[in-house]
Order: structure tokens, then C-alpha cells, then sequence
């Protein structure tokens, strides 16, 4: 006879609040699943070290002003060894070897379910986990197309991720269906899809452009869906390019065409600083509140005011943008 289980009721008034707190903002929450997917050879590990590498040394991650403390990584894969690829890839990528760490698979594969990646993380108090690749850690006897075995098996991960609040990246391949949408190329159930917080897609922009990639968001459920960001694959390691507003569908789709190219979003850029502008001075605040809303990035608009000879300056505590800045004429104010 089974134990009967109380139940217990919980109050909302009795749940703790708490805000969403991000290693990458609008891409890798903490405490939480992301899935990172693409076609073999886009360059998933290689953006995946050099993350890696940025956070083991202290560097802001692309795109983003926000200082971060130097930090532990757990990296696991089966792709490739880590003595003559991935440990010489991340010292090319300028990490911090003492801070990327590996738990040792020689006795015990891990699996999603393994206690061992909880331990480590524990152990190392590591703030990001990158398991390459998912076919590889869901384990051996779970079937990707069995959407209650897929739920299973993430179940523990889940729990891992929030437990330590540690965030957990896993990287897929796609499958080979075209001109359908950017979710639905995942490999196996959509329970993959559905058990991470954030998806993200690495493609190629232009057969015409062989070293040049993007990275887009394909789902957000913690956040509203971030820029793609367009970076180049060179023989000294990643090349960040610039944001784009296009979106996982529109890349996918979109296999000859420009993708999304940043002079797109910068003339997008200069015709919203053109507009707002032509009447004097407007708040910085509120011109990046307006590039927000029109999916452009902060560093696309810094770069279309400096390209439309824009100035800033500041009134009281506030920046202040302006086309044509007769205080800056005169050196009476502080420019930049």
C-alpha cells in the first residue's frame, strides 16, 4: 500500500520574489537551462570557449557594459579531447586555465540525471556548466523523440541549475528540416525545447561570407528576445562583428541574402537619430528607450550617432544628444 502524501498548501503571499538574474543579459539566465543549437561546424564550441574564456578572466561579455568578477567554468564534452583541442582552443581564446574545470568521465559517464555535475559545481562554485553535446549527456538508454523519457531526464538538471543557481548551457545539433520554424529544428521531442528558458541559434549569414556567423535568440521566456549577434570565426579565435535585429526564423530562412547586415541597422539607426534629433537636443534615455523598441542595440546606435557626427552632452545628470551642439563649438561643455 503507498504512503499517502499530505498535501500541503502553498500562499502566494508566503513566495519569497525574486528577480531573474543573468551571466549573459537576454541569453544565458542563472540557475537555469539555455540550449545553444546549430548545424555541425558553425563554430557552437569554439563561441562556447571563448565565452568561457571572456568569464574565467573577468572580461564583459559581447555587447554588454555590465563588469563581471572572474569565474569558475565546468566544460564537458565528448566531441573532442581535452589535452590537444579543447585546453589549447581556450588558452588561444586568452582563459584562465586554472579556472575551467572538468569532472572526470573515465569510470562513469555523466548524464543529465548524474549527481556529480551538482556536487561540482558545489565543489568549484562554478557559475556556468557547458554540456557538449546534448545527444551525448541525455543518456544512453533516452529516447529524444519520447517527449515523458526527455522530461525525465532534464528533470534533475533542472533542479541542479536552480539548486545552485549555477547557469547551465547545453549544445545541440539541428535537424535537417527546411523552411520550417527556428524551434522546431531542434533534434527530437520539442520537450528539448521546452525544458530550456532560453534558446539560442548559431548559423551561417552568406555562403559569400565563409567565416562569419550569427547568433540569435530563438526562445526567451525570461526575457524579451535580445539582438543577434554577428561574429566572424578567424585563425586567432572569435572576431565580434555587431548586433542585428534580425530573427532566428528570418536567418534560417534567408540562406543567400544579407541576413540582417549591421549597415541595415545602422542607416535603421541614423534615420531614428535624424528623426528625433531635428528639434534639438533629446535625453540618451530616451533615445535608447526608442532603439529598444525598434530591436536595435546600444552599440549599433553609439556607432550611427559617431557616423552622423552627433555630440553628447551633459545638462545636470543627464546626457543629452544633439545634432548640432554650439556648447561643443565653443568648448564650454563636456563632450564626448
Amino acid at each position: 500500500m503507498l504512503d499517502k502524501i499530505k498535501t500541503d498548501i502553498i500562499s502566494a503571499d508566503k513566495i519569497e520574489v525574486k528577480e531573474v538574474r543573468w551571466l549573459w543579459p537576454g541569453y544565458i539566465p542563472y540557475g537555469k537551462i539555455t540550449l545553444l543549437q546549430g548545424d555541425p561546424g558553425d563554430g557552437k564550441s569554439t563561441f562556447m570557449l571563448t565565452l568561457a574564456a571572456l568569464l574565467t578572466t573577468g572580461q564583459s561579455l559581447p555587447f554588454c557594459d555590465e563588469e563581471i568578477e572572474p569565474m569558475n567554468v565546468i566544460y564537458q564534452t565528448t566531441e573532442d579531447d581535452a589535452e590537444d583541442t579543447v585546453v589549447p582552443r581556450f588558452i588561444k581564446a586568452g582563459g584562465d586555465t586554472t579556472k575551467l574545470h572538468f569532472i572526470n568521465e573515465k569510470e562513469k559517464t555523466l548524464t543529465f540525471s548524474d549527481r556529480r555535475i551538482a556536487d561540482a559545481i558545489k565543489a568549484t562554485n562554478a557559475k556556468l556548466v557547458i554540456l557538449d553535446p546534448l545527444s551525448a549527456y541525455i543518456g544512453g538508454d533516452v529516447s529524444l523523440n519520447i517527449a515523458n523519457d526527455v522530461r525525465a531526464q532534464f528533470n534533475p538538471l533542472i533542479q541542479a541549475a536552480k539548486e545552485t543557481g549555477c547557469a547551465v548551457v547545453i549544445v545541440g545539433h539541428m535537424n535537417k528540416m527546411g523552411g520550417t520554424k527556428a524551434l522546431y529544428r531542434s533534434l527530437g521531442s520539442i520537450d528539448v525545447v521546452g525544458a530550456a528558458r532560453s534558446c539560442l541559434l548559431i548559423a551561417r549569414t552568406d555562403k559569400d561570407r565563409p567565416d562569419e556567423r550569427v547568433m540569435a535568440v530563438q526562445k526567451s521566456n525570461l526575457a524579451a528576445t535580445g539582438n543577434a549577434v554577428i561574429f566572424n570565426i578567424t585563425q586567432d579565435g572569435i572576431e565580434w562583428v555587431e548586433e542585428t535585429a534580425k530573427t532566428a526564423d528570418e536567418i534560417l530562412s534567408s540562406s543567400s541574402s544579407s541576413s540582417g547586415r549591421p549597415n541595415e541597422q545602422i542607416t535603421k539607426a541614423k534615420e531614428i537619430l535624424l528623426e528625433m534629433l531635428s528639434d534639438g537636443p533629446r535625453a540618451q534615455a530616451d533615445i535608447m528607450s526608442r532603439m529598444e523598441q525598434e530591436r536595435i542595440g546600444k552599440s549599433t546606435a553609439i556607432k550611427a550617432k559617431s557616423e552622423l557626427g552627433c555630440v553628447s552632452t551633459k545638462e545636470g545628470k543627464r546626457w543629452q544628444w544633439s545634432l548640432v551642439a554650439e556648447e561643443c563649438v565653443n568648448d564650454t561643455a563636456e563632450c564626448y
